[in-house]
């Protein structure tokens, strides 16, 4: 398998040192905007050696047709998007173009209804992706979009438990918490600011089988969630997340909710950026040394926070992803968690990735093996419910820590 992987940020970074200590690929592209970010991810892989499978590249992930030359100038059979949902779009067409697979871990954007934001769906997480599935399946490409850790490894935990666990499901929740703390910051996002901005202050979808999907407010319907491995309870609040999009197509149940575990004080951080405007994507024109320049509100709380990918030496704590689902197993009722959990020690130890970004990392590199090896094949536009959860998390332990299951 060659491999062209768009993004050098802390996930694909992470994705790279991941993958190096895998070994059913021969050639794996590292490319980015700014091409010192790539080629510094290619040179910390294999010590002072390095792996000369690794190559870096520059490229414009908004440039169609130079992805598509970069794809066919390395003979790249996948392209792995590592980049923020802004670039979705061109990497999924650029990708069908030069007759590649793809895969990400965020889907194309949603936009709100113009009129019932809180009630009605208006363009969904993923809608410009399935509106181009004939020609991917025509095409007899594979599209795996959604395989990060939520969604990702999340999905492949509902698609476990319809097909292991359960007769019939009343509910899948997925719900996300964390005890981590950063040294010496007041607020430090341990993901892209820019992403948790998007999916947090979005109407939040669900999904009821006797109505469809249909949207609610930001942070509604909070409940105590007790997560796992010491972590203990966090209330959680819904968030747009494209599980609710994905899972129903897919997996049989009557209710899909996602909730995240963000705390009162995020929130309220969020709430404010919003009330200021400074969520906005488009451009305002600000004063730049006597010069007008165009600038996006949420570009610039981007670039006044940390890196996330340049915290994890000042990250402490675990963070927790994972899948509960309500149902019935043999005519009598069953609930239970299906999680992962990762210390920011370990990874750091480990890999020298925090956290969050590693645990993202892992489950693109585990799904490029899993197709290199023909155990997951396709084609169309897919989710990771749409293909066998086993052979998935048979591998998870080894990458890192285990998955695990939890009876309610």
């Amino acid at each position: 398998m060659r491999i062209l992987m768009i993004g050098a940020g802390g996930v694909g970074t992470a994705a790279a040192r991941i993958a190096a200590r895998r070994g059913f690929f021969d050639h794996f592209v590292v490319s980015d905007y700014v091409l010192s970010r790539a080629q510094a991810a290619v040179d910390a892989l294999g010590g002072g050696a390095g792996d000369p499978r690794f190559v870096a590249a520059r490229v414009d992930a908004s440039d169609e047709r130079a992805v598509a030359a970069l794809l066919a100038e390395h003979r790249c059979d996948v392209l792995l998007n590592a980049t923020d949902p802004r670039f979705v779009m061109p990497l999924f067409r650029a990708a069908l173009a030069g007759r590649a697979g793809y895969l990400d871990m965020a889907m194309s954007l949603s936009r709100p209804h113009p009129e019932r934001p809180y009630e009605e769906c208006g363009v969904k997480l993923g809608d410009g992706q399935f509106e181009l599935a004939g020609e991917w399946e025509a095409a007899g490409l594979l599209a795996l979009c959604g395989i990060g850790v939520e969604p990702g490894l999340s999905d492949v935990f509902a698609r476990y438990a319809a097909d292991e666990l359960f007769d019939r499901i009343e509910e899948i929740g997925v719900r996300d918490g964390a005890d981590l703390t950063v040294d010496g910051y007041d607020f430090a996002p341990s993901f892209s600011i820019w992403t948790t901005i998007e999916e947090c202050l979005n109407p939040p979808v669900i999904y009821q089988a006797d109505r469809g999907w249909y949207t609610t407010a930001p942070f509604s319907e909070p409940e105590v969630f007790d997560f796992p491995a010491g972590i203990g309870p966090v209330e959680c609040v819904n968030v747009e997340h494209e599980e609710v999009l994905l899972v129903p197509r897919w997996v049989q149940a009557d209710r899909v909710t996602f909730k995240y575990g963000l705390g009162e004080e995020f929130i309220q951080v969020l709430r404010t950026l919003h009330q200021l405007g400074l969520d906005r994507t488009d451009p305002v024109t600000v004063d730049a040394g006597g010069r007008p320049a165009a600038v996006s509100p949420r570009d610039v709380v981007a670039a006044c926070l940390p890196d996330p990918a340049t915290l994890g030496d000042r990250m402490h704590g675990r963070t927790c992803a994972g899948t509960w689902v309500r149902g019935t197993k043999d005519g009598r009722p069953r609930e239970v968690y299906l999680y992962h959990v990762v210390d920011n020690d370990w990874s750091m130890r480990e890999y020298g990735s925090q956290a969050v970004v590693w645990q993202t990392a892992i489950n693109p590199v585990i799904a490029l093996e899993l197709i290199a090896a023909g155990q997951w094949a396709g084609a169309g536009v897919l989710g990771p419910e749409a293909l066998p959860p086993k052979p998935f998390l048979d591998l998870v332990g080894a990458y890192g820590p285990p998955w695990e299951l939890r009876e309610q």
